[in-house]
């Protein structure tokens, strides 16, 4: 029994040893929470230049870590095995942080850039008054269409999609808020409606829809559609942008009946090592030639007033990624439906997936 005692006494002392060792290298290299700061944001979300612009000025070393959901996000935030000091998730991923208290608030005296920010999308409901984030990017739900191969076809109403005209010639996006959203609207219903007899009418409508869609794919949405593998898509606005960049054939509108419009945030994790980093990253990223450098890049629209000034006409007058007031006013931001809610939409929206197949 001593033996093994002194054994395990050893093994102890050697992963001791081994901590302390790592410990000590990494602070040699600057994996301090005072000298780094570990980013988690959208896959291709970020000008590189940027990064390396503020490691520069602050002396601070950037970690940058990727993911492809909010659901993904939110659980490696919840686990917590890996410290992330600003995070850059959605609406109403946010106002679940918020429930959750996984965040702490900001203290906008070390945001001055924030004032840059316009008034529309501030004081929204998934965080009032803002809190604990911070509009980074922000956009809306629409259709994408070819105008050669719809004909004379009108898209400024979610109807036109059940034209017949359209049979096997729609593409929609993975994601059941944005295609349950659809449904709902097109019968006037919101995109946050929670009643079981409108949810079962949206449901009944998408499978109306069924011989119209060609397919329910994610990222290579945009690479089928930009090669005509498809006349129309349910895409979002930065998407858009993307493939017509690609193809300038097509045409981007969100329907008059409305739709989402959608925002990622910046905020900063109750886990965060480096809080001080973080709010000057935030506070980086709102300057006025970062934001437009940053969105030019990106090719997503930026909430930045100045920065709207330094980008092309052709890009800041833009009306279908940067519509006025009277149309932003009738679209919707999603909110947070809850655990058993939202588990309910995922569940009617796989129940269309089958029936697809």
């Amino acid at each position: 029994m001593k033996q093994l005692v002194n054994a395990f006494l050893a093994i102890l002392l050697v992963a001791f040893g081994l901590m302390f060792l790592a410990m000590r290298l990494n602070s040699a290299e600057g994996y301090t929470g005072g000298n780094t700061l570990t980013i988690y944001n959208w896959g291709d979300y970020i000008d590189p230049d940027l990064l390396e612009q503020f490691q520069e000025e602050t002396g601070i070393t950037v970690i940058y870590q990727t993911f492809d959901s909010n659901e993904a996000m939110l659980t490696k935030v919840e686990q917590g095995g890996t410290v992330f000091d600003v995070v850059v998730p959605s609406d109403y991923a946010i106002a679940k942080m918020r429930e959750e208290k996984l965040l702490l608030p900001l203290d906008h005296s070390k945001i001055p850039n924030l004032a840059n920010i316009d008034s529309r999308f501030m004081d929204l409901s998934f965080d009032p008054g803002n809190v604990y984030s911070v509009p980074y990017f922000w956009g809306t739900v629409g259709i994408i269409y070819n105008p050669e191969m719809t004909g004379d076809i009108d898209f400024s109403s979610w109807n036109s999609l059940w034209d017949s005209r359209l049979d096997n010639n729609i593409f929609l996006v993975d994601g059941a808020r944005e295609v349950m959203g659809m449904a709902l609207n097109s019968m006037h219903y919101s995109v946050n409606d929670t009643d079981e007899a409108h949810l079962q009418e949206a449901l009944s409508r998408l499978n109306k829809l069924s011989p119209n869609v060609k397919a329910i794919v994610g990222d290579e949405i945009k690479m089928l559609l930009a090669n005509e593998e498809a006349a129309v898509g349910i895409v979002w606005s930065g998407d858009a942008s993307e493939i017509m960049d690609e193809n300038d054939k097509l045409d981007y509108v969100v329907p008059e009946e409305g739709s989402n419009k959608w925002f990622d945030n910046m905020v900063i994790p109750k886990t965060a090592a480096n809080v001080e980093g973080a709010h000057q990253f935030i506070d980086f990223m709102l300057r006025p030639e970062v934001a437009a450098q940053n969105a030019e890049y990106v090719g997503y629209s930026t909430p930045n007033i100045p920065a709207l000034e330094l980008l092309p006409e052709d890009i800041s007058g833009d009306e279908r990624f940067y519509p006025p007031a009277e149309i932003t006013d009738r679209l919707e931001v999603y909110d947070n439906l809850g655990k058993r809610m939202l588990a309910h939409y995922n569940e009617l929206f796989l129940k269309f997936k089958m029936n697809k197949k």
